[in-house]
């Protein structure tokens, strides 16, 4: 196609990189779902052992992000802006970022959440990924509306995707409530420094999806222009 074409006359797309980061970053988000049911048996053995891998997967991502930078040289002409890509790029990964924070403080710590929460914490955990692989879809369609000149209902398409996103994002901030409102009733029966720590991961694991908001905000301000 002839958009193919200018790519390849003006620079590389990166829109490539960000879908094979992007892949790699949702893995790392994903691997948090088998990981909190190891925790939540008390398998430190096995949640060593997702946290391992969430780790692994944080620095292939970072690999990605540091060969894309060096590739986005200011020289080089490109159909969008090379601060967009950058922007999207480190919303991406402080996602995968965030995972490894989240795994490395509960294995760390060796954190038990009370049962009262513990449902709550696993219903989170699994709407942040929700999140993240709604930004992994979204990613993915980006080559069609480079191709589409961004027009016509591949954009449209990115558009209700995007409300998706937002509408999980929405989602998390109940959940999150939902979970504040319980450690509160219950917290004064707990010891003190480890609900300080449980109200991290609460905010951690929710900045999951505010990241993937984020992205989602950022594909909106480029398809704008």
């Amino acid at each position: 196609m002839a958009s193919s074409y200018l790519l390849n006359l003006f620079g590389q797309s990166p829109i490539k990189p960000l879908q094979e980061h992007m892949s790699i970053v949702h893995s790392c988000v994903e691997t948090l779902l088998p990981f909190f049911a190891a925790v939540s048996k008390g398998d430190w053995t096995g949640a060593k052992k997702y946290q391992n891998q969430i780790a692994d997967l944080e620095r292939e991502a970072d690999e990605i992000k540091k060969n894309l930078r060096s590739h986005l040289h200011k020289s080089i002409l490109m159909p969008v802006s090379r601060t967009d890509v950058l922007e999207l790029l480190a919303a991406q990964d402080g996602i995968a970022n965030k995972a490894r924070d989240i795994a490395g403080l509960i294995v760390g710590r060796q954190m038990q959440f009370p049962q009262e929460i513990n449902p709550y914490i696993e219903h989170l955990f699994q709407r942040s990924v929700d999140a993240s692989l709604q930004v992994k879809k979204i990613i993915q369609e980006l080559e069609d509306v480079f191709e589409s000149g961004f027009r016509g209902s591949e954009v449209q398409a990115i558009q209700d995707m995007i409300k998706e996103l937002d509408s999980i994002e929405e989602s998390t901030d109940k959940i999150q409530i939902q979970i504040r409102d319980t450690l509160f009733s219950i917290e004064k029966n707990l010891p003190p420094i480890d609900v300080v720590f449980f109200y991290k991961v609460i905010e951690w694991t929710g900045g999951i999806a505010d990241l993937a908001h984020r992205v989602g905000g950022r594909l909106i301000m480029l398809l704008a222009r």
